[in-house]
């Protein structure tokens, strides 16, 4: 099954969805449109949908279904799945809190707060992890959201370049922390790690050999399962230490380290 990916529908049609007037209906392509249906309201419920039962239940089928329309009155406002996911999370970044970036405030604090806002958009709309964003839309939301966290690493020492590349690469680990997050939430909702460790744990107590596996079994057991909290403060940690150690790496105003 293919994986569902933003900028992978007619990106005219999206820009100009994406950049309409604020409450503006669409265009429709063909005639008979529902009264008082929008691509607004058709991208609220398609992300509502997507929030509750995942991007796999996303079909236009099961759209028009909740909308109480036929599938043929969807492509009225969007031409097809690939543009609405687009809209989708144009609309989801447009909703971020943006709150004022203070240049005195330490750059850590800064960047920190990026990925924190994050990680809350990924709780909320959990479907977003599940989505290639490699080609971002380019709409309102996406540019506001690269606007405001660009500016927390603003005057920090990196080249333009460099917070870019800073930025993605603080937003893949919150990437990657999300969908691990997500996979222990959905084995939770079978079996909770304690009642896991419960089972395992006797079994795994006389299996692993302590001269055999000594590392393995004495980290094991004072880890003893998967801690959230900790794997993301660790891993936050480690990113802005990458960062600064860049930065201060760099010469000083008179060329001394």
């Amino acid at each position: 099954m293919a994986k569902d990916r933003s900028g992978a529908g007619d990106p005219v049609r999206t820009l100009e969805l994406l950049w309409r007037e604020p409450g503006q209906p669409a265009q429709p392509v063909r005639r008979g449109p529902r009264q008082g249906l929008s691509v607004d309201a058709v991208v609220r419920t398609a992300t509502a949908l997507a929030d509750e039962e995942g991007l796999a239940a996303l079909t236009m089928r099961a759209l028009a279904r909740r909308l109480g329309v036929t599938p043929m009155t969807l492509y009225t406002y969007v031409p097809g799945k690939a543009e609405l996911l687009d809209l989708m999370l144009d609309a989801a970044y447009g909703r971020m809190d943006r709150r004022a970036v203070d240049p005195d405030e330490p750059w850590r604090a800064r960047v920190a707060r990026v990925a924190d806002d994050n990680r809350d958009l990924f709780a909320r709309h959990p479907w977003i992890a599940d989505l290639a964003v490699t080609r971002p839309p380019l709409g309102p939301g996406v540019i506001g959201k690269y606007e405001y966290e660009l500016a927390a690493f603003e005057g920090i020492g990196l080249t333009d370049v460099e917070m870019d590349a800073g930025l993605t690469h603080l937003l893949g680990f919150v990437h990657a922390n999300a969908l691990a997050a997500a996979d222990d939430a959905a084995h939770n909702s079978r079996q909770s790690q304690a009642d896991w460790w419960a089972v395992s744990a006797p079994l795994l107590e006389r299996a692993l050999d302590p001269e055999r596996y000594p590392l393995a079994g004495r980290v094991g057991s004072e880890v003893a399962g998967y801690h959230p909290e900790t794997i993301w403060a660790f891993g936050l940690q480690c990113v802005l230490d990458g960062l600064a150690r860049l930065i201060d790496s760099r010469p000083g105003p008179e060329g001394t380290p």
